[in-house]
């Protein structure tokens, strides 16, 4: 899974966008990993180093300051070694800091491949596109998180296969509580003849049916057509009512209670 795919606007460690590196090459180097140093002026970055954030908020290093307290290049020390700002513990940017997919920061590796290398990865890609610096954008998805994606590349939504699959003990624990109710629809599409994982069954066919407007129908025509219909339908619960049988009833006039006998004080 990949954890984050990097956009246009996804910061680096030198504070620069991604878009402010140089992404583009007219002919792909053949050494690896390949180096996209930062084109803004004065800018000692190297290469793009992505930092996650904690929210709106740099993460922290083990020596307590911020990842925009270190230097851009490596091994990222903490400025305030050099600036007699009290850190003399320092000796690299190395952050406790938990991803969404549960490891640590430290245990995550940024790799920088090209379309083939990341197909051969058996990585899907996304639409080509005109644009620079549109890094692993592959959908519109792709933007999020790894573990809050549906599918672990980014491109889209899976296919219905992909949702279906068997439900197994590493599943979500929702899907595990509602497997009975799984299998029992799977069961009825079965029962139907209905094989193939894009193939739908409604059981509310008639009603999606009588929502769709019909041709040249107008507001009130559709709305007067599905007050009837539904007042012909019968609650279950009212199966057996006799409405004539319903007499108006007298409601008991509520007395008052006896007063204990106090008078409230008077203000003077």
């Amino acid at each position: 899974m990949d954890c984050k795919l990097v956009g246009p606007e996804t910061p680096c460690f030198c504070k620069h966008r991604y878009k402010q590196h140089k992404t583009d090459f007219e002919v792909i180097p053949t050494d690896r990993p390949i180096l996209l140093p930062c084109k803004q002026k004065g800018c000692k970055c190297v290469s793009y180093n992505y930092i996650p954030m904690n929210g709106s908020q740099p993460i922290r290093c083990t020596c307590k300051h911020t990842s925009e307290e270190h230097f851009e290049f490596d091994p990222f020390i903490c400025k305030r070694t050099q600036t007699g700002g009290g850190c003399t513990k320092c000796a690299g940017f190395k952050s406790s800091f938990t991803c969404g997919c549960g490891a640590p920061v430290k245990d995550h590796t940024m790799i920088v491949e090209t379309a083939e290398e990341r197909e051969a990865r058996g990585h899907p890609l996304g639409e080509s596109t005109p644009y620079a610096a549109m890094g692993g954008i592959t959908g519109f998805s792709s933007l999020a998180d790894g573990y809050q994606r549906l599918d672990p590349s980014g491109k889209g939504a899976p296919n219905k296969g992909y949702l279906e699959q068997s439900i197994t003990s590493n599943d979500n624990p929702f899907l595990r509580a509602n497997v009975q109710a799984i299998k029992a629809h799977q069961m009825r599409k079965e029962g139907k003849g209905l094989t193939n994982p894009d193939d739908e069954m409604f059981d509310d066919i008639t009603e999606r049916v009588s929502q769709m407007r019909r041709p040249g129908e107008e507001d009130m025509a559709y709305y007067e057509r599905r007050y009837q219909e539904r007042r012909q339908v019968v609650p279950s619960g009212a199966q057996g009512l006799d409405n004539g049988a319903l007499r108006p009833g007298s409601r008991k006039a509520i007395e008052q209670k006896p007063g204990s006998g106090r008078r409230p004080a008077s203000k003077k």
